[in-house]
C-alpha cells in the first residue's frame, strides 16, 4: 500500500514531461517504421510479378504495360496515369503517359509476355514463334513450354560457365598479370577459356518471334533473354515463388546495367567486411586512448583540452575524413608500401590506390572519436572502490585495469562500437576518394593466397544507392531497387548493432555493470 502511494506521488510530481519524453520516443518509433514500411512496400514490392495490363486507347491504338503512378494534367481537373511498357528497343522508351479520359478499356490477356534481356531491358509482348538452330519452329501453344524448357538449358550453361571463370579463371588471370603465373598456369588458362568457348557455342542457338501489342515484329537471341514470366496467366502461389526467387536473386547475384538490374551481393559483402574491419582497427585504438585519459594521464589543463579536441573531432565532415584518407593513407603510405614491396609493378599501383584497407582505417579514423567518447564516459562510471579494492587485494595497477576496470567497462565499449558501427556503415563520401567502386563484382575474400585481399576495390550498399539515385540514365526506372538496396542497408546496419547490443547486455550481466 505504502509503495503503491510513493508510486503514485512519483507519477504525480513528473508532470507532464513524462508524457512529452513518452510521446516523443512513440513518435520516433512510428516515424521509423513508416520508413521501414515505405521501404519494404517500394523496394519489395519491385518483385512482385504484378499483372500486364493491355489499355486501348480511343483512337483504337494499344500499349501495355505496368501502372506506375497518377497524376494531374497541368490546367485541368483530368488525370493522367504513367505506364512502364518496356520495349525500349522497339518504341524508343520504355514510359508513357496516358490520359484517363483516353483510356477505352482495360484487360490482362494471359497470353502477354515479359521478358527480362540483357540488353534493351523488358520486353512486354507476345510470343510468335521459337525457331531453333536446326530449323524447328515451335508456335502456337507449344511456343511458350519450348522457351521454359530451352530457357532453363540457358541458365544452366551459364550458371557452369560463370563457375568456371570465378573458381578457375580468374585467379589464372590475376597470377599473370602479376609475373607470377608459370607454365603449367598459362596452359591451364588456356584450357579453361577453351572449356568456356565450348560451353558458349553449346547453348541453344534459338531466336524468338516476338510481337508488340502494336504489332511490330522484333526477332530475340534467346541467350540474351534472363527470365521470361506471363503474369497474367501465374496464381498467387506461382507469384509467390516467383517473387522469393527474385529477391533471392537480388540478394546473392552481381548487378547489370549500370547497377539498375541484377543483385547487389558484391555490395552487401563489401560493406559488412568493412565495418568489421573498421571496428578491428578502431576498437583497440579508442579503447587504450580512453584508458590513458581517464586511468593513467594527469588530469591536467592539458588533459581538458585534448578532450574538447577529441569531441570536436567527432564534428568534423566525413569528405574531410575522406581528403585526408586519400592524402596519408593511398599517396602517403600506400605509395611508399609500392616502392619497397611492388616496385616491379609500377606504374600500376598496388597500395598506391583506393581499396579496402585504405578505406576501413579511415572509417576508423572517423568513428575513433565517438568510442573515445563512449568508453572515457563508462570509465568514469565505474565506482572509485572497485579499484581501491582490487588494489588494496594486492593486484597492480596493469593487473587492476585488465581484470577490474576493463571488464566492467565492456558495456560502455560496445555502445562506443555500435555507435561507430551505426556512422560508418551509411558513409559514402569519404569512400568515393579512398576505395569504393561502382562495379567490382569480386569480393576481396576468396580462396586464393592471401584470402583477404585488402588493396582491392569493394562495392558499398550506400555508394550503390548514390550510383542508382544519381547516375544511372533512368532514374525512374532504378528507383525500385534504390528502394530495396535502402531497406537491405537498412537492415545490415541493425544486424550488425543488435550482436552488438546482445553482447553488451550479455557482458553487463556478466560483470554486475551498472546501466550506460
Amino acid at each position: 500500500m505504502h509503495h503503491w502511494q510513493r508510486s503514485k506521488r512519483k507519477s504525480a510530481g513528473e508532470g507532464p514531461w513524462a508524457w512529452l519524453a513518452a510521446g516523443s520516443v512513440a513518435t520516433s518509433l512510428a516515424l521509423l517504421a513508416l520508413l521501414l514500411g515505405l521501404l519494404a512496400v517500394r523496394g519489395l514490392g519491385h518483385f512482385w510479378p504484378a499483372d500486364v495490363a493491355l489499355v486501348t486507347l480511343d483512337d483504337g491504338r494499344q500499349l501495355a504495360g505496368r501502372a506506375v503512378k497518377e497524376a494531374p494534367l497541368p490546367g485541368r481537373e483530368a488525370r493522367e496515369r504513367l505506364y512502364r511498357d518496356g520495349n525500349r528497343d522497339v518504341d524508343g522508351d520504355i514510359w508513357e503517359w496516358v490520359a484517363l479520359e483516353r483510356i477505352q478499356d482495360i484487360a490482362h490477356p494471359e497470353d502477354l509476355v515479359v521478358l527480362e534481356r540483357r540488353r534493351w531491358g523488358e520486353f512486354i509482348g507476345r510470343l510468335v514463334a521459337i525457331e531453333t538452330a536446326s530449323g524447328e519452329r515451335f508456335s502456337g501453344d507449344a511456343a511458350w513450354p519450348a522457351l521454359k524448357e530451352r530457357l532453363a538449358v540457358v541458365e544452366d550453361g551459364r550458371r557452369q560457365i560463370a563457375q568456371l571463370r570465378e573458381e578457375t579463371i580468374q585467379p589464372l588471370v590475376r597470377r599473370v598479370e602479376a609475373g607470377q603465373a608459370s607454365a603449367e598456369d598459362r596452359a591451364a588458362l588456356a584450357s579453361a577459356q577453351s572449356q568456356v568457348n565450348a560451353r558458349q557455342a553449346a547453348l541453344p542457338d534459338d531466336t524468338l518471334v516476338l510481337e508488340s501489342v502494336g504489332g511490330r515484329s522484333l526477332r530475340q537471341p534467346l541467350t540474351d533473354v534472363v527470365r521470361a514470366l506471363q503474369p497474367n496467366a501465374m496464381g498467387p502461389v506461382d507469384k509467390l515463388a516467383t517473387w522469393g526467387q527474385g529477391v533471392w536473386r537480388f540478394l546473392s547475384e552481381g548487378p547489370r546495367a549500370a547497377n539498375t538490374a541484377g543483385g547487389v551481393w558484391p555490395a552487401i559483402f563489401g560493406t559488412v567486411l568493412m565495418v568489421v574491419l573498421m571496428s578491428i582497427f578502431v576498437m583497440p585504438f579508442g579503447v587504450l586512448a580512453a584508458v590513458y585519459l581517464n586511468e593513467v594521464a594527469h588530469q591536467g589543463r592539458l588533459i581538458r583540452w585534448v578532450r574538447i579536441g577529441v569531441r570536436n573531432l567527432a564534428g568534423v565532415p566525413s569528405i574531410v575524413y575522406g581528403v585526408f584518407g586519400l592524402g596519408v593513407f593511398v599517396y602517403g603510405i600506400g605509395g611508399h608500401l609500392d616502392d619497397w614491396f611492388f616496385a616491379s609493378r609500377l606504374p600500376s599501383p598496388t597500395f598506391g590506390t583506393g581499396g579496402l584497407l585504405w578505406a576501413s582505417l579511415t572509417l576508423a579514423l572517423l568513428t575513433l572519436p565517438v568510442v573515445i567518447v563512449a568508453t572515457e564516459e563508462g570509465l568514469a562510471r565505474i565506482p572509485e572502490s572497485q579499484r581501491e579494492g582490487a588494489l588494496a587485494l594486492g593486484a597492480t595497477r596493469t593487473e587492476m585495469l585488465w581484470r577490474v576496470v576493463l571488464p566492467m567497462a565492456m558495456p560502455a565499449m560496445l555502445t562506443g562500437v555500435i555507435l561507430a558501427v551505426a556512422r560508418a556503415a551509411g558513409e559514402v563520401a569519404p569512400l568515393m576518394l579512398v576505395g569504393v567502386a561502382k562495379m567490382a563484382p569480386q569480393v576481396p575474400l576468396d580462396g586464393e593466397f592471401p584470402f583477404l585481399h585488402l588493396d582491392r576495390k569493394f562495392m558499398h550498399l550506400g555508394y550503390h544507392i548514390f550510383d542508382a539515385a544519381f547516375r544511372s540514365g533512368d532514374v525512374q526506372a532504378a528507383m525500385p531497387l534504390i528502394y530495396a538496396t535502402a531497406l537491405l542497408l537498412v537492415v545490415v546496419i541493425l544486424v550488425l548493432n543488435l550482436t552488438a547490443i546482445f553482447l553488451r547486455h550479455y557482458l553487463r550481466g556478466r560483470h554486475g555493470t551498472l546501466p550506460h
